[in-house]
């Protein structure tokens, strides 16, 4: 028989992430910091209104790019937060941020165009650039710029393929941000070169120090930037499954276009839900957002009094400690840590090469669970050699 599957597909690799994840799960007093996955609920109020929606038979299908209810919230709260403007039928509402950079790629590119992609960042970017038969081309952030993105390091990378920029930040797995001022510069790049951009800001409320700041805003860049953003961090709703892309009209049109035939449309309970949200929930995301930094200063303390170098990251939920001092593989050192101390890490490896030499840490999870998995990690490294790098 003829091999079913396509080659494209059979090369791409599965998530780093899941393979610890699907370990720990059947492993007996095994503690996880590997998903990015808030540990508080949803939010009552939001949560009634999902109930609410059930009980009033709103079961049907909402239109494809989504309740024009939500969308006009989704712009309200663009407008309010992040100096955004847009229009309800310059919205997609999609099946999480992950749907929206999937079909945002496939509706922009075409075989053989260039994809900057900055890394270490989040697993999907890769595999949704090559499945469009595009080019990705690799941008290694460095941990001596506090892993941010520089005009420089675009401009070096630009040919005359080059098409897109991805551009992850606040970033999934660093917790890296950009300033205006690395957003300006960058923004002249693109302009110079005539890319467009996915900003993806799914952790643009979970900022530790300096507001998000959406290049989208700038002079110039919201004709050219898809802005990417969800419900799942910030609001604590992952397994309702909901995001959106904002973008230029004739962009969104394509990606509804793509929805239409791949999905039909989000969930309709969810979208009643993110209405609540939207409306009523700043209360939550400020509350989540101080127990999150509570959780960042104290594992970015502990990390550094046990001997782990660890830059402080400003954004998300995530610290990328580097073990490089080890003499091992980020792959080597999670599993070790997962075999031995039941403690389950990402290697910084999934998330691109030059994740090498890093663990992904997350710190959505309680105080509690925090506190007894860094003992562990403690005494796992006390065993271990320290090289000279």
């Amino acid at each position: 028989m003829r091999d079913p599957i396509s080659k494209m597909c059979r090369e791409i690799q599965p998530s780093g992430i899941r393979k610890f994840f699907d370990v720990v799960s059947e492993m007996p007093d095994a503690i996880s910091l590997g998903v990015g996955e808030p540990d508080f609920d949803t939010p009552w109020h939001i949560r009634e209104e999902g109930i609410y929606s059930l009980e009033h038979g709103r079961t049907y299908y909402t239109s494809n790019a989504g309740l024009k209810e939500l969308k006009e919230e989704i712009c309200r709260y663009l407008r309010r937060k992040f100096n955004l403007f847009y229009k309800e039928s310059q919205v997609l509402v999609t099946i999480g941020g992950s749907e929206a950079i999937d079909i945002g790629l496939r509706a922009m590119l075409d075989p053989g165009d260039e994809v900057l992609l900055p890394e270490p960042c989040y697993v999907s970017y890769l595999p949704c650039a090559q499945l469009t038969h595009a080019v990705p081309v690799s941008i290694p952030l460095q941990e001596k710029n506090e892993f941010q993105l520089t005009a420089e390091e675009v401009e070096e990378r630009c040919t005359s393929r080059t098409k897109i920029l991805i551009l992850p930040f606040p970033n999934n797995p660093t917790g890296a941000v950009l300033t205006r001022k690395n957003l300006e510069e960058i923004a002249e790049v693109c302009i110079r070169h005539d890319l467009y951009v996915i900003s993806d800001e799914i952790y643009a409320e979970l900022t530790y120090g300096e507001k998000h700041v959406s290049i989208a805003e700038l002079p110039g860049m919201a004709e050219r930037t898809v802005v990417i953003n969800g419900f799942s961090k910030a609001y604590a709703m992952t397994g309702w499954r909901l995001g959106y892309a904002a973008g230029p009209q004739e962009i969104i049109d394509q990606m509804v276009k793509i929805h239409q035939f791949a999905i039909m449309c989000a969930p309709t309970t969810s979208q009643y839900a993110a209405v609540e949200a939207l409306r009523n929930g700043d209360d939550d995301v400020v509350h989540m957002t101080e127990a999150y930094n509570q959780r960042r200063r104290y594992l970015l303390h502990e990390l550094r009094r046990i001997g782990m170098d660890c830059f402080e990251a400003r954004g998300a939920f995530y610290v990328f400690p580097s073990i490089k001092k080890y003499g091992m593989t980020s792959e080597e050192f999670a599993t070790r840590l997962l075999e031995e101390q039941k403690v389950a890490v990402v290697p910084g490896s999934a998330f691109g090469s030059s994740g090498e030499g890093y663990i992904r840490i997350s710190y959505a999870y309680s105080l509690e669970s925090l506190k007894k998995a860094l003992e562990r990690v403690e005494s796992f490294v006390r065993t271990l050699p320290v090289h000279e790098i």
